[in-house]
């Protein structure tokens, strides 16, 4: 068998690692937004040209994982509802696939995305889909737990919050409109929301002087801690603490069950997007505030 001139290897090699590897300015976050991008991209186009391939149930479920993890739920959305309609709902039903893979993600992109009616529309359809299974009493219980969490504030929602923050400033949500601002729920100890903060400071840094403003809801228990960590992570928006974790009295106002939840609010005082990860903050804000 033939081999390839030694100087040709390593030619096409370095060539392949040049396209493979990603600029030394990109950051984490965004190499892998660019990967998940092309392998949504590249799933999409295979359905649509094998719609009736034999892994194409399998293809969708990537794709909606690709789209999930984008932050595009948008288009998830008719794609889980879509096989929502196909699967089995009766005695023999995949209660780990058909809820926790199609009906949970499904009903939070709707609440997500302010689509709040049609996230109860969903959950009492599905609740009369599996009436009949063996565990009806008990799915329809957590179904109506589900429809709880509605009262999560979403798009084209206001939120009503004014406290005294740690630092004795007042802070007035309601006289803030002109600015756009952060709404950020998290706590000390939360791993993903100590993760996202180097994104956060980041916006704040570039975004501030044209009208960003970011308020923090502890949920944190210590209050040494919390202004320990303040300090040293050099965090200079209010923050809203009252010792009591989960019983948080504002993460308790509006149904937040779990964290980091976040909730960008635009200069007219209505939600704009929820849960923005990594590059998105910037990038929404860009798209308000113009380039940082």
């Amino acid at each position: 068998m033939k081999t390839l001139p030694h100087t040709l290897t390593v030619s096409i090699l370095s060539a392949l690692v040049a396209v493979a590897l990603p600029a030394r300015s990109e950051d984490a976050r965004s190499i892998y937004e660019k990967f998940e991008t092309q392998k949504a991209e590249a799933l999409a186009a295979y359905l649509e040209a094998n719609p009736d391939a034999k892994d194409a149930a399998e293809a969708e479920a990537m794709l909606v994982g690709a789209y999930m993890d984008l932050g595009e739920g948008e288009k998830a959305a008719p794609l889980l509802r879509s096989r929502y309609d196909s699967m089995d709902k009766g005695a023999g039903a995949n209660l780990q696939e058909l809820i926790g893979g199609v009906i949970q993600p499904l009903f939070q992109i709707y609440g997500q995305t302010g689509q709040k009616d049609e996230a109860r529309k969903f959950i009492e359809q599905a609740k009369a889909d599996l009436s009949s299974h063996p565990q009806g009493a008990q799915i329809a219980q957590f179904f109506d737990g589900l429809v709880g969490q509605l009262a999560m504030p979403g798009v084209g929602d206001t939120m009503d919050i004014s406290f005294t923050s740690l630092k004795g400033e007042e802070v007035d949500l309601s006289k803030m409109k002109g600015k756009v601002v952060l709404v950020d729920f998290w706590a000390t100890w939360c791993g993903p929301c100590v993760a996202e903060l180097p994104h956060v400071k980041d916006a704040y840094s570039k975004f501030h002087d044209k009208g960003f403003e970011i308020i923090g809801i502890s949920l944190d228990q210590e209050k040494a801690a919390l202004e320990g960590f303040i300090e040293q992570r050099d965090m200079p928006w209010p923050q809203y603490f009252d010792g009591k974790g989960w019983e948080n009295e504002l993460s308790n106002q509006f149904g937040i069950r779990s964290i980091p939840a976040t909730f960008l609010v635009g200069k007219d005082g209505k939600i704009v997007a929820t849960n923005l990860r990594g590059n998105q903050l910037e990038q929404q804000l860009s798209e308000l505030l113009g380039e940082g």
